[in-house]
């Protein structure tokens, strides 16, 4: 059963950061611009973002079986369409809908370890390697997306739907179902739509600035549209009974320290591979497999860097791990900030994608342990499922922001500035982790975390 998890928890990580290399051919074919090419990466974080919450409390109404094989269906559904695609407005609703589909199908893997495998020894080990394929399907991703996209772009979508079927295939055959309808909290579907507008207002209009400036009456619109949004999200959280942030979490330190290191993360490492793909197939005319093939010393630090964090929290604090993290991503970033231009990949770009790639992995497993170290037991899911929300939006901002540097043809300084902004986020995250801490519980109050990472280990002090 486990390998089941592990397959769906890969496919979604990889779904994210497989279409990046695909994006120049994609953009290409059918004509669009790069701030709309842009958001065939935004348009499934959005969504997966916007309603994760959600899709913890349907899981919670009709049993982690039930929508695991549900989300499958829709995912592979979504992707099958994807891959058929004969215009841009078509493929871009399809990654809507992979992103819908990622958000009712992690709160269900989550689920199913919770009611699988046994409060201990067994369901860390199982959270651990489950921690370990999702950073792992975030670097393969752009691997096996250069591979795939110098066949055709479209089996990047067409290659998730036998594993859809396999993973819906493997759950029903071998997970039983159960449902505690004790627990069953009202879902907040109104606060995720406000919430995930105001995201969607707020990429749009930075997308529509790089084409007709910030000045233009559109512009000004729907960024006072995401304004609009997010001020009747912030009423509606303090006034309506179904709100997507209960108060028990709103006062917890490590809780808003965890969802600033994801948004931290995703906004440096994690666009890491955006920025990195335009430079190599834009900018030095890499074909897909040569461009993904360039990747590869990455995706095996990213491996090793979660492997290496994941043996460090048991004897150090996951903050310091966490620090660690941020500082070698940043060394990184800030030397390919240096040495993107140069002619030789071995000596210009492969020394600063070791070290981001080492830091990228060692930040994806602590930062999920920090951000559900206090949480208290009955919210944990809820936790987990917000500390995943911050990262795939802010990664949804960050990209949308790195279109606006770059501009549609970014010469050597918009490269520069976009390496720049990302070492930034970094240093930012490393800032982060070492401020004070307050309000720690001890950690055998959380029997479970549910996101990226082992349960907080008595030594200690997604994620």
């Amino acid at each position: 059963m486990l390998a089941v998890l592990s397959v769906a928890q890969f496919l979604i990580a990889l779904d994210y950061s497989i279409i990046y290399v695909a994006l120049p051919s994609i953009g290409g074919e059918f004509g669009l611009s790069p701030a709309v090419t842009q958001w065939v990466v935004s348009a499934y974080a959005v969504l997966f973002a916007g309603f994760l919450v959600v899709g913890g409390r349907l899981t919670d109404r009709v049993g982690p079986k039930q929508m695991f094989i549900l989300a499958m269906v829709v995912f592979g559904a979504a992707s099958a369409v994807g891959g058929a695609a004969q215009d841009g407005t078509v493929l871009l609703v399809a990654r809507g809908a992979q992103g819908v589909g990622a958000a009712l199908l992690q709160p269900a893997i989550l689920g199913l370890i919770g009611t699988t495998f046994p409060a201990g020894p067994e369901r860390s080990r199982a959270l651990a390697v489950w921690g370990s394929v999702g950073a792992m399907g975030l670097a393969a991703g752009v691997v096996l997306g250069g591979l795939l996209t110098t066949v055709s772009w479209r089996l990047v979508f067409e290659v998730n739907v036998p594993l859809t079927l396999g993973c819906a295939a493997g759950a029903a055959l071998w997970v039983g179902s159960s449902v505690d309808r004790t627990t069953v909290a009202r879902i907040p579907l109104l606060a995720s739509v406000l919430g995930t507008a105001t995201v969607l207002a707020s990429v749009v209009g930075l997308t529509i600035s790089v084409d007709r400036g910030w000045g233009a009456a559109l512009t000004l619109g729907v960024l006072a549209a995401a304004v609009v949004l997010f001020a009747a999200f912030v009423v509606n959280e303090r006034t309506s009974r179904a709100v997507l942030i209960e108060p028990p979490l709103r006062r917890t330190p490590s809780l808003r320290t965890g969802a600033a290191a994801t948004a931290l993360y995703m906004a440096s490492v994690g666009s890491e591979f955006y920025l990195v793909t335009l430079l190599l197939q834009d900018a030095k005319g890499y074909s897909p497999l040569r461009a993904g093939l360039a990747f590869l010393p990455l995706a095996l630090m990213v491996t090793a860097g979660s492997t290496s964090a994941g043996r460090a929290v048991r004897w150090m604090s996951p903050r310091a791990v966490l620090f660690s993290g941020f500082c070698v991503a940043a060394v990184g970033l800030g030397l390919l900030s240096v040495t993107f231009n140069g002619d030789s990949y071995a000596i210009d770009l492969l020394p600063g994608l070791i070290l981001s790639g080492f830091g990228h992995g060692v930040i994806y497993t602590s930062m999920f342990i920090i951000g559900t170290a206090d949480v208290p037991s009955a919210y944990q899911g809820t936790a987990g499922a917000l500390l995943t929300t911050s990262q795939y939006l802010s990664g949804a901002l960050t990209i949308a922001v790195l279109t606006l540097i770059l501009e549609p043809s970014p010469g050597e300084a918009g490269y520069r500035t976009a390496f720049l902004v990302i070492t930034a986020a970094a240093l930012a995250g490393a800032v982060l982790s070492v401020g004070r801490r307050r309000g720690s519980r001890p950690a055998a109050d959380v029997p479970l975390t549910a996101a990226t990472g082992p349960p907080r280990t008595p030594k200690a002090g997604s994620g």
